[in-house]
């Protein structure tokens, strides 16, 4: 699956894994959230409910990757790497940003959009609905 980071007049694209976790993400897309700095490594915000756990649990991460912390429930992405580990119990990391990272930079605050921008590919099971298409 693809998403859209839209932040401002910027977009960057990541791919979602296939992972339990990275679906049920999938399924609160369209999603804007209020982006906050943490460390001058990552920008976090928390999530309108938590996520399934079906993902494998790390202390590490890479640049880029877009990452779940369950105690929040919280959405992060890291823009830089300052060699410390995540405490426990880790994050989950539901995908990866392609490029723009730059873009996160900065201790302010920022205004994150969250798209589906492309389904899950064929093979992949398919993204779960949210409640507003359940309805439907």
């Amino acid at each position: 699956m693809k998403i859209r980071l839209t932040i401002g007049e910027k977009a960057l694209t990541a791919k979602l894994s296939n992972s339990a976790t990275a679906r049920d993400f999938a399924s609160l897309l369209p999603l804007t959230l209020k982006m906050n700095d943490l460390f001058q490594r990552e920008k976090y915000a928390h999530l309108p409910r938590a996520l399934s756990n079906g993902g494998t649990h790390t202390q590490t991460y890479a640049l880029g990757d877009i990452a779940y912390w369950s105690p929040g429930p919280d959405v992060a992405v890291f823009y830089r790497h300052d060699g410390e580990v995540i405490p426990d119990p880790g994050i989950i990391v539901l995908g990866r940003v392609a490029s723009g990272l730059e873009t996160l930079k900065g201790r302010d605050a920022l205004k994150v959009k969250f798209e589906l921008i492309e389904p899950a590919e064929a093979g992949e099971a398919p993204r779960p609905q949210s409640r507003s298409e359940t309805r439907r």
